[in-house]
């Protein structure tokens, strides 16, 4: 690689006004934006659902750097892969792998999964309209709220109480598929199949029967709750909701399948291959495989593709607690906590400081290519065990003064480190938020 003009370099990143974002300034996204440009312009009817950091074709970051020649993000790495390190570049064909998102949840997301690699290729092939890329879509979310979800398939016990209490659901599933699971406990290979069928059997009933279930069943909830009736073993308030955002749509029983998960600022959930999910409400960071392919069957106006999705689901039951995805805290520093998913695209680093330090911040940057954001900053660094890069993430709406590069970052920014790097930012600052960086 040639000398490079500015081993920091400004970018505009790019914003997904998709419909179930939270509003205006109300959004962590539209405050991003503002924190970015304080000239930008907020639509308060607009909704600003995600923001997107890296060099996928739907969301490359645009260079604000009239000293580079290249336009976007993407551009650059094109042209000089060297960025990547050496392992990175190797092992990901010269492409960043990972894509950085934070997220403003106020409406459900769609009942979906992300395929492997293999079927990834086999679906871009197929409907590249749809499925945009060849690439797999695992993917982790970081609460930076209250964040709520659906993950996984309930415990098998779960599953069988709701066909019990829930005369409408029982009547999508079916008897005989009811019955097989309810016989297939205590036996794995059984549990998945009939798990497998009694979701298959829901998912593809005809429209005019799952509508007027799903309208008797909200009927029924809506009176019993209005008398004051518990309503819980219909998990009525969660079905009334659901049903107010996409009335008369089938995704609204697949509450009765699918773990609610509930996680506080800090927790994580990881989602592998062919993992049910859906977002429900708040605020969140995603890092995840460089990807947009998302197979949908519910909750959403978007195209789904029910036989697919129900073809690739990991029909294992878990209790709700197995999903949430642990941090490790470094032996070495106790500010620091790792995310380290069981794939090879990226690692995620939390580091917080507390009150209780009051001594400068030191982030030291080995050769290799880096994100900065504020209020996020991202980073990387060589990692001996597994990976070769990281970036950073925070989320609180504060300046970082980095101190030693005489730094003052209000927008996304790109690092290439020629040599090892130190950032300095006084605990003063960092006290009042989180910084997260992000291995590759």
């Amino acid at each position: 690689d040639k000398p490079f003009l500015s081993i920091v370099f400004p970018l505009s990143c790019v914003v997904q006004n998709y419909a179930w974002g939270k509003m205006g300034l109300d959004s962590e996204v539209a405050k991003l934006v503002v924190g970015a440009d304080p000239q930008a312009v907020i639509d308060e009817g607009k909704p600003y659902a995600e923001l997107w950091m890296g060099t996928h074709p739907k969301g490359d970051a645009l260079i604000k750097d009239n000293r580079i020649s290249q336009r976007t993000l993407g551009q650059w790495i094109a042209d000089y892969p060297g960025c990547l390190g050496s392992k990175v570049k190797d092992t990901f064909q010269g492409q960043l792998p990972f894509l950085f998102k934070v997220l403003s949840v106020n409406t459900a997301l769609s009942i979906q999964a992300h395929p492997n690699r293999e079927l990834a290729a086999k679906l871009h092939a197929q409907f590249p309209e749809h499925y945009p890329d060849n690439n797999h879509k695992p993917e982790m979310a970081i609460a930076l709220t209250q964040f709520e979800g659906l993950c996984g398939f309930r415990p098998v016990e779960e599953i069988i109480a709701f066909l019990k209490n829930v005369p409408e659901f029982h009547a999508l599933v079916g008897n005989e598929p009811a019955d097989e699971l309810h016989s297939s406990v205590g036996n794995p290979v059984r549990v998945s199949l009939a798990l497998k069928k009694c979701f298959s059997r829901m998912m593809n009933c005809e429209k005019k029967v799952f509508v007027d279930q799903l309208n008797m069943l909200v009927k029924r909830v809506s009176e019993e709750g209005a008398v004051g009736k518990d309503t819980s073993g219909s998990n009525g308030e969660m079905l009334l909701r659901l049903h107010s955002q996409y009335p008369g749509d089938i995704g609204c029983f697949s509450i009765y399948f699918l773990n609610r998960i509930v996680l506080q600022p800090g927790e994580a959930m990881f989602l592998g291959a062919n993992e049910p999910h859906a977002y429900l409400s708040g605020d969140c960071i995603e890092c995840m495989a460089c990807s947009d392919n998302t197979v949908r069957a519910g909750l959403t106006p978007k195209y789904i593709d029910v036989n697919t999705l129900c073809e690739m689901l990991n029909y294992s039951p878990a209790p709700a607690s197995a999903k949430i995805f642990p941090s490790v805290q470094d032996p070495s520093d106790p500010c620091v906590y790792l995310y380290d998913p069981p794939i090879p695209d990226f690692t995620v680093m939390r580091i917080q400081a507390t009150k209780a330090h009051t001594s400068p911040l030191l982030l030291s940057l080995p050769f290799g290519s880096a994100h900065i954001r504020t209020p996020v900053l991202l980073g990387c660094q060589q990692r001996a065990s597994k990976h070769t890069k990281e970036g950073d993430e925070g989320h609180q709406g504060f300046p970082h003064e980095l101190v030693s590069m005489g730094l003052r970052c209000r927008k996304s920014r790109f690092l290439r480190t020629l040599k090892p790097v130190t950032l300095q930012a006084p605990r003063s600052i960092l006290q009042r938020g989180t910084i997260k960086r992000f291995n590759v």
